[in-house]
């Protein structure tokens, strides 16, 4: 299990959920006070623990367990986690709240549209409503030590998403809102499942843009630097898969035609084809849920025209 410093403040844990490496992140961003940033799922726990102790982070020294969104993947172990973490809380946007407290429907839709993944990742965990802090966008928590945490609202991947600027560093972790990062290939492919919301997702990452990142900390995965031309790349990468979606829609294709156009088309996901394709998680959740969140898109827009 890899954990390791990559700044003064900084640190990342691989969670190797599933014995997957370099799949989902876990971040340490250190002040007087502690932050995690995502947890992981369920299962992940264990690994985290004890990335925190090959760090040296004190559980009690750990303030608070900041989300991008609630999707298992990122939030998952939020409750499992918390218990031993005896002073933290949870950071999480104010419309996925209500489904840590009560996460019997965000499983079970979990399960209907992951089916065998979920079990990779486990169920979540009530978490107990006193130690959920819903933020809203800009709200900054101070670790000290001058160092913060940014709260900046990033809708489209889901409606509850929200990204963190640490501004120390200049540093951004994007959670899903910048993509899936495939550090062998320097390739990113896009995670646009079902509601995706095109128009938001292009905006937030002009929020992102904006605060002129120096370095991004993938949840999928790791560090990268030449933020802004990522961040630009991938805005172009997307209205990519929505152009050739709208077209595939309009002329009736498959999803099956549709997503080998897209791969034709897409040189970064071209570059990472072997890896996505063979991959136990990316091969389903790519290939299925992202390119049919751009086709139930253009349905959409096609039935409002």
């Amino acid at each position: 299990m890899h954990a390791a410093k990559i700044s003064e403040h900084v640190s990342l844990i691989d969670l190797e959920t599933g014995g997957l490496e370099n799949f989902i992140a876990s971040y340490v961003l250190e002040g007087k006070q502690a932050a995690i940033i995502e947890t992981g799922p369920a299962s992940s726990i264990p690994n985290l623990l004890l990335g925190l102790r090959k760090l040296d982070v004190r559980p009690e020294s750990v303030a608070y367990v900041a989300v991008s969104h609630i999707h298992l993947d990122h939030g998952g172990g939020v409750r499992t986690l918390l218990k031993h973490l005896p002073n933290a809380k949870v950071v999480v946007h104010q419309r996925g709240a209500q489904h840590f407290v009560n996460p019997e429907r965000l499983w079970q839709q979990s399960q209907e549209v992951l089916g065998r993944i979920t079990d990779l990742y486990g169920a979540p965990e009530p978490v107990p409503v006193e130690r959920i802090v819903p933020v809203t966008d800009r709200m900054v928590f101070d670790l000290g030590n001058n160092v913060t945490l940014q709260v900046i609202e990033t809708l489209g991947h889901a409606s509850h998403h929200q990204s963190y600027f640490e501004n120390l560093g200049g540093g951004l972790f994007p959670g899903d809102a910048a993509g899936i990062y495939l550090k062998e290939y320097d390739a990113t492919v896009p995670t646009t499942p079902a509601p995706f919301r095109l128009d938001s997702a292009l905006s937030s990452l002009d929020k992102l843009i904006a605060l002129n990142p120096k370095i991004l900390f993938y949840s999928h995965f790791g560090p990268a630097t030449d933020s802004i031309r990522k961040l630009e790349a991938y805005k172009d990468q997307l209205k990519l898969w929505a152009r050739i979606a709208g077209e595939g829609v309009a002329q009736g294709q498959s999803l099956e035609t549709i997503r080998e156009r897209i791969f034709q088309a897409d040189l970064s996901v071209r570059k990472a084809a072997k890896l996505v394709k063979s991959h136990p998680i990316l091969s389903e959740t790519v290939l299925g849920n992202s390119v049919q969140g751009f086709v139930d898109l253009a349905r959409s827009r096609s039935d409002n025209k």
